[in-house]
C-alpha cells in the first residue's frame, strides 16, 4: 500500500492536469468561435517545438503548451502532464487530423 497509494495519487494527479488542458481548448474555441484557428495554433506550436528541441527542467514541464520532455518514448507518455498535441487537436475540431 506504501508503494500504490503514491503511484495512483500521481496518476489521479496527471489524469486531472490532462482534462484540464483539454477543457481548456474547448473554452478557448467557445470564446473565439473559432476552433480551426486553435487547432492551426496548437499544430505550429508543435512544430516548432519539434524543429528547436528545448532544453527543459522536469520540475518545468508542465508551464510549457506543448509536453517539451522525450514525448516519443511510450512510460514517459503516462507521466507527461500534457496530452498530445494530435489528441487534444482531434478533440478540439472533432475528428481525425492528419
Amino acid at each position: 500500500m506504501l508503494i500504490v497509494a503514491p503511484l495512483a495519487a500521481l496518476m489521479i494527479q496527471l489524469w486531472i492536469s490532462r482534462t484540464r488542458e483539454f477543457e481548456a481548448d474547448h473554452t478557448g474555441a467557445e470564446i473565439t468561435g473559432n476552433p480551426y484557428g486553435l487547432a492551426r495554433a496548437l499544430e505550429k506550436i508543435d512544430r516548432g517545438a519539434k524543429r528547436l528541441p528545448m532544453n527543459v527542467s522536469p520540475s518545468m514541464a508542465h508551464m510549457f503548451i506543448c509536453q517539451p520532455l522525450s514525448a516519443g518514448q511510450f512510460l514517459s507518455s503516462w507521466f507527461s502532464t500534457h496530452p498530445p498535441i494530435r489528441e487534444r487537436i482531434e478533440r478540439l475540431i472533432g475528428r481525425d487530423f492528419v
